[in-house]
């Protein structure tokens, strides 16, 4: 796989609300904070987004896809000045399918997903992202037409089977809005997510991800980059923010970290398959990296999290206000 497709795949993202809001005349909506990703899409009309702790709201319209990956509580209005009203006095039961609605709707219609992660290193996605991620081109309009269009038809016109489409639109939505964020150039930002952006780093970055147990050295990565070994490490520093190495290893024991909880693998067995000859060798990079000897964070996960073999039981999925 692709390091994006890793990244997610590592945190199991899983749908846990899809639905719609369709709103007429002057109106004002807050949400309080939130776990994991929202992400929306303008089918219709306009509106003004103000995210907590961002100092300018923006303007969505139509076409326009945004996710809110940092938590922190948000206001859509038809006009900011109004006084904001919470999502369930604000918005009437569903009528029209799966879609809320304020004063019969008309105005401005909106699509999302709100998107929960099972794997516990969120952070690797989230912390690099800024507080709201804004597609607006009309290229990337054009590239989210399909899945908007597949999404409103479902929650407008409920059949059967209609919540896994739903759910599959929605991803769809988050996968290619990261993806249009990549080919925006990410300019200036430091981290993996902003690396893949630059054709050279991101094929050494690919290379890891392709074999993580394969023993990379400086010079290899550089020579997948297609740079010398001393160019290419300082542009990796600069880019990622940490060495190949330092890169290579932290990647490793999230792989490590995820199987420890989420398989019945040996700690030897994890260790080979990542590349470590021994199990001590394996066990003081884990511990240098996640702060506890893998036996150690195995035993030590939340209570609420399964048992080593078993998969997590995400939220019972719901078709609801978003």
């Amino acid at each position: 796989m692709d390091p994006l497709s890793d990244v997610l795949s590592l945190l199991k993202p899983h749908t846990y609300m899809v639905g719609g809001f369709d709103t007429a005349g002057p109106w004002s909506v807050r949400f309080p904070q939130h776990d994991g990703v929202k992400c929306y899409a303008i089918v219709s009309g306009h509106c003004w987004l103000a995210v907590d702790d961002v100092p300018d709201p923006v303007l969505v319209q139509t076409g326009d896809c945004f996710l809110l990956p940092t938590g922190r509580p948000f206001t859509l209005a038809s006009d900011l000045a109004l006084t904001p009203l919470n999502p369930f006095d604000f918005f009437a039961f569903p009528s029209n399918g799966h879609i809320r609605t304020h004063n019969g709707g008309g105005d401005c219609f909106g699509v999302g997903g709100y998107f929960a992660f099972a794997g516990k290193h969120a952070s690797i996605l989230l912390g690099v992202l800024p507080p709201i991620v804004h597609i607006r081109t009309e290229s990337a309009k054009a590239t989210m037409r399909w899945s908007l269009e597949g999404m409103m038809r479902e929650l407008r016109e409920p059949k059967p089977g209609g919540f896994l489409v739903a759910q599959q639109l929605a991803t769809m939505m988050l996968v290619q809005t990261l993806r249009l964020h990549l080919a925006e150039g990410l300019a200036g930002g430091v981290g993996w997510l902003f690396a893949l952006a630059d054709h050279q780093m991101s094929a050494a970055i690919t290379a890891i991800h392709t074999d993580p147990a394969h023993p990379w050295t400086v010079q290899q990565l550089a020579e997948r980059a297609g740079m010398s070994r001393s160019i290419f490490a300082l542009k990796f520093k600069q880019t990622v923010g940490d060495s190949p190495m330092e890169y290579l290893t932290r990647w490793r024991m999230l792989l490590a970290a995820d199987r420890l909880v989420n398989s019945t693998d040996s700690i030897s067995t994890i260790s080979l398959s990542l590349g470590y000859e021994s199990e001590s060798a394996f066990s003081t990079a884990f511990k240098r990296v996640m702060g506890s000897s893998p036996r150690k964070y195995s035993h030590n996960q939340n209570p609420s999290h399964p048992k080593r073999g078993q998969s997590p039981s995400p939220p019972l999925p719901q078709l609801q206000l978003v």
